[in-house]
């Protein structure tokens, strides 16, 4: 079909390399207008009282949306900027400009879908094409082994079969670039919110911090450079993964990915490349296996649909969890007399990140050891995180939640154990717990074991300078 203009809408794909959206656009020859839309239900207030879209979050998006601006402008291109619902404003803005074709990412989730498909139907009642664009994994959905009603229901299954039976697609190239109109039909752009027009305060810089996690597909193209090339890291990703602080322990690729400011193709070439002109090992195959857990989280939230966001998760389990706001905010703050937790807690609050490691451990106090909700955990989570990513979110909380893909039942977190594998000497506690910085070694982790004498000396005091723990956690560590 010969389309003469057409909208690229751009959601969790902000970038201009293996965006196939907008490479498949410019390859028409017709005239091509970018567009991000703003939806403020994306920022709305939670039932549990935090905003959907967090500060750190919000903050992430709008550097992205500034850098991928940018980028299309370098392409002769340039981004429009709306303001309200998608299915109505991209809509409105179609037919103010005359566009015949809107073209998008496919999302899988219901919020996302339930934006989709009212936007197809009033393009289509106005004549108006659309494509979707499956592009968020690194395997396609078309190239799986079984259909998506399919798809087994133990990750190694999946792996086993993707990696035997399917390959991954070469990446889209950057268009050269981008016939966008003439300033008469678009004279305005659109100018990029301040966060406080969602109501959110500018975060402030973290010393403490991993990294500093700038948005936009410039800074996740250069974190590949650096990680990869120039710190040389990745051969020892495997060994390092589990670490807790500094920004090389792991790749820390996951808040790019989240928005698609880098797709998981590209980080999958680079890793190709790094093989071939570098090192092969565990290391390089290990980030390519987290890359098909991402995979398979995205696939399992298309299979199920909205049964990932259900108390009983996709096991149809009994409602049997506690809803004990007092107890639920103490966790959210780090305040519950747990080292090990209050510092992954810490760390989240205070800088929108936290480790794989600190992540399991959090998830698991919360639903097992509080017995609370495990969808608040998720909504926290979703909230907070810089590198929130619906689907690996939910299918991670689902699965420590026992209602998930778990084949194991009641998987269990030895907090003391975990922080004695993990943090032996007690920095990390110490990094982010400044009230029990004067105890030493492992004896940070449970102070509750110490003497009074112990405490004393390091100016604590149990109950009123740090939390009585909020559970009994004697036992073997």
């Amino acid at each position: 079909m010969n389309f003469k203009r057409i909208i690229v809408w751009f959601r969790n794909d902000l970038r201009t390399r293996d965006q196939e959206a907008l490479y498949k656009a410019c390859q028409t020859g017709a005239e091509v207008i970018p567009v991000y839309c703003f939806d403020p239900r994306h920022f709305e207030a939670t039932v549990l009282g935090f905003p959907k879209t967090g500060n750190y979050r919000t903050k992430f998006l709008l550097e992205s949306i500034q850098d991928l601006r940018k980028n299309l402008q370098d392409l002769g291109g340039n981004l429009v900027l709306l303001r309200g619902k998608p299915e109505l404003e991209v809509i409105t803005f179609a037919e103010r400009i005359g566009a015949d074709a809107i073209f998008f990412s496919e999302e899988v989730t219901a919020e996302e879908r339930n934006v989709d498909k009212p936007l197809e139907k009033a393009a289509w009642s106005k004549g108006i094409a659309t494509e979707s664009f499956w592009q968020s994994t690194l395997y396609h959905i078309d190239d799986l082994p079984f259909p998506v009603a399919q798809i087994p229901e133990v990750f190694t299954q999946f792996r086993k079969s993707v990696e035997k039976m399917a390959a991954v697609h070469s990446t889209y190239p950057q268009p050269s670039s981008i016939n966008f109109p003439s300033k008469d039909l678009i004279p305005l752009e659109g100018t990029l919110p301040d966060i406080t027009t969602y109501g959110l305060e500018e975060p402030e810089a973290e010393h403490r911090s991993v990294m500093q996690f700038d948005g936009g597909e410039s800074a996740g193209l250069r974190r590949i450079q650096s990680y990869f090339w120039e710190e040389d890291r990745l051969k020892f990703y495997k060994e390092t993964r589990n670490g807790l602080i500094g920004s090389d322990y792991s790749s820390k690729f996951s808040a790019w990915l989240a928005l698609g400011c880098i797709s998981p193709r590209t980080v999958y070439e680079e890793v190709k490349r790094y093989e071939k002109e570098r090192k092969k090992n565990q290391s390089t195959y290990w980030l390519v296996f987290e890359l098909i857990w991402r995979d398979y989280f995205r696939f399992i939230c298309k299979k199920h649909g909205n049964q990932v966001f259900h108390i009983g998760g996709i096991k149809h389990q009994e409602d049997s969890w506690r809803r004990d706001n007092a107890d639920f905010q103490r966790w959210c703050e780090g305040q519950t007399g747990v080292p090990f937790v209050d510092a992954n807690m810490r760390e989240l609050k205070y800088s929108g990140f936290m480790s794989n490691r600190g992540r399991q451990n959090v998830a698991s106090f919360l639903v097992n050891d509080l017995g609370i909700d495990w969808t608040w955990g998720a909504s926290y989570f979703e909230s907070q995180l810089i590198d929130y990513d619906v689907c690996s979110n939910w299918g991670n909380w689902m699965y420590v939640g026992g209602v998930g893909n778990d084949p194991r039942e009641n998987r269990y977190f030895n907090i003391l154990r975990q922080g004695k594998n993990y943090d032996r000497n007690g920095d990390y506690v110490r990094l982010w717990i400044p009230e029990l910085s004067k105890l030493n070694g492992f004896g940070i982790h449970h102070p509750w074991d110490l003497s009074t004498a112990e405490l004393k000396s390091a100016g604590v005091i149990l109950g009123a300078t740090y939390p009585q723990a909020m559970v009994d956690l004697e036992g073997v560590y």
